[in-house]
């Protein structure tokens, strides 16, 4: 009888190790399956208002397209990181415009959670709250944090999908125009498709200060399509990574060293005038002591 028994449980933790073996493979192919030539269609509207301003105005609704390519910086088994890169304009001479990075992490327990106004907070989560989770770190285009959170991947009836809620800056579109509200509590969701995948976003336009309780101004839609393409039609854009990526793998690596420290992080808005972005896009600026000592000026 108890050979019958110790045979049993052995060919159950066998099924169950093949089974979360094939469900973390599942889910890579998943992520790396983001990664390529696509055409992309970004789709913002508002949708409710909240406030009681009888002047309010809200955003206008915003589409724009352009070439993306989706460069895979890092394979390993519990890390995966993704390098988007714009192409723009006319097809014989496109701009390039290194755009969002987002990594994903297997079971990670450490997350930069954004409050407001340009501070994060360090969160440490137990591991069992993380079990068969995969963390999505979504970077700005300078790789300075932008939002983060954690969540499964769904394999079922034919679907791959991933979904969380979590808090983060204005986007670009937004706080070029807009200064009343000061969050956007984002739920993100990334759906694998026939076609390529679907960015599809349900958002909390929030007012969030010290003491008070979050007030919602305005609901939005975001539904971002990323349509696969031949590869050759973004070549471009993988001949800027090629040319650029060893500079951008030193400011992830002074990035890292920030994050390490585990602790809150506080960024300037501007130094000597000017946002991060504009001193790291400085093609003369290169070398770890010139990125270190730019990032540091920003890091409160």
């Amino acid at each position: 009888m108890k050979t019958v028994i110790n045979f049993f449980l052995i060919a159950l933790v066998s099924s169950l190790t093949f089974a979360q073996s094939s469900k973390l493979k599942k889910d890579r192919e998943a992520i790396k399956s983001m990664c390529g030539c696509y055409e992309v269609t970004f789709n913002f509207a508002e949708t409710f208002q909240h406030s009681k301003d009888s002047l309010y105005k809200a955003s206008p609704n915003k589409v724009s397209k352009g070439l993306e390519w989706a460069q895979l910086v890092t394979d390993e088994k519990d890390e995966i990181v993704i390098q988007h890169i714009l192409q723009v304009g006319n097809p014989a001479e496109p701009m390039i415009v290194k755009h969002w990075r987002q990594d994903w992490l297997f079971e990670n327990t450490e997350l930069y959670q954004f409050n407001h106004d340009n501070q994060w907070t360090y969160t440490k989560l137990p591991r069992k709250e993380v079990k068969g989770q995969w963390t999505q770190k979504v970077y700005q285009v300078d790789d300075s944090p932008r939002y983060e959170g954690t969540a499964t991947w769904v394999h079922v009836d034919g679907k791959s999908y991933w979904e969380n809620t979590t808090d983060a800056p204005l986007p670009r579109r937004e706080y070029t125009q807009r200064s009343d509200y000061n969050v956007t509590q984002r739920t993100n969701r990334h759906e694998i498709t026939d076609y390529g995948w679907v960015h599809d976003q349900d958002n909390a336009k929030i007012v969030r200060a010290d003491g008070q309780d979050d007030r919602i101004l305005a609901n939005e839609k975001g539904y971002n399509t990323y349509v696969k393409v031949d590869d050759s039609r973004c070549q471009a854009a993988q001949d800027w990574w090629k040319e650029h990526q060893e500079k951008w793998a030193i400011v992830r690596q002074k990035w890292d060293e920030v994050f390490n420290r585990d602790t809150d992080l506080s960024l300037k808005e501007k130094v000597e005038f000017k946002v991060l972005y504009k001193h790291l896009f400085d093609d003369s600026l290169n070398t770890y002591e010139e990125i270190s000592t730019t990032i540091d000026k920003f890091v409160e």
